[in-house]
């Protein structure tokens, strides 16, 4: 074990994260990581539905009691997305934390903060984290322009941001993109960090709904 303030504020017992990946984060890979010990996230939009989320939920909670949580990405879509229909979803899953990104998660924060569904926002810039500690978010995750996800247009690595976002937020901040292992995680507790997330990492695994070939060039 390894404790940070990120492992004692969500009952995990090393601080690393596999962060949300649409049409990866299902069932499977997520059980997976909560049994060894990490915190993984589910994509809500994965399963296609509300409805359908409801059942994934389940099949997770089948193959683990360990936590584990679930990704909100929010986008702008010309066919609209119920996000207030998932949302609700996860209110009453029981899951107590949620990973919400692409947009401003203020909107959805009383609900959660009212089913005791703790909230971690990510970011791409320094003044952004600043934004999301104001609204009341538990936890920043601060993507260096490495995140293979959403890194946003500022270009700026993670061995630069993370400290710069550490020395400006008081709550707890794990950083994300370009770690793949046991340094990666030393470098970002040694940058100010409580943890690290992961995603391209978790895809080379038997669990990972992806092709055999794509996981053998990853490796």
């Amino acid at each position: 074990m390894l404790k940070t303030r990120f492992t004692e504020m969500f009952g995990v017992e090393v601080p690393i994260t596999c962060g949300g990946m649409t049409r990866v984060g299902k069932a499977e890979l997520i059980a997976a990581v909560a049994n060894a010990g990490a915190l993984g996230f589910l994509t809500a939009l994965t399963p296609g539905s509300p409805e359908k989320l409801v059942a994934e939920i389940k099949k997770t909670r089948d193959l683990t009691d360990k936590p584990f949580g679930i990704n909100l990405t929010i986008l702008p879509s010309i066919n609209p997305i119920p996000y207030d229909e998932y949302r609700q979803v996860i209110c009453e899953s029981g899951c107590k934390v949620v990973e919400t990104a692409g947009n401003n998660p203020q909107p959805h924060l009383p609900a959660f903060k009212a089913a005791g569904v703790k909230v971690i926002h990510k970011c791409v810039t320094a003044r952004h984290a600043v934004k999301a500690e104001s609204i009341g978010v538990d936890c920043v995750s601060i993507d260096g322009f490495e995140c293979a996800g959403h890194p946003g247009e500022e270009d700026i690595g993670g061995l630069v941001l993370f400290p710069v976002t550490t020395a400006k937020l008081k709550i707890p901040v794990i950083a994300s993109g370009g770690i793949a292992d046991a340094r990666g995680l030393v470098a970002a507790l040694a940058l100010g960090c409580e943890g690290a997330n992961m995603g391209t990492r978790f895809m080379a695994t038997k669990e990972a709904p992806i092709h055999e070939k794509v996981k053998q060039a990853l490796v």
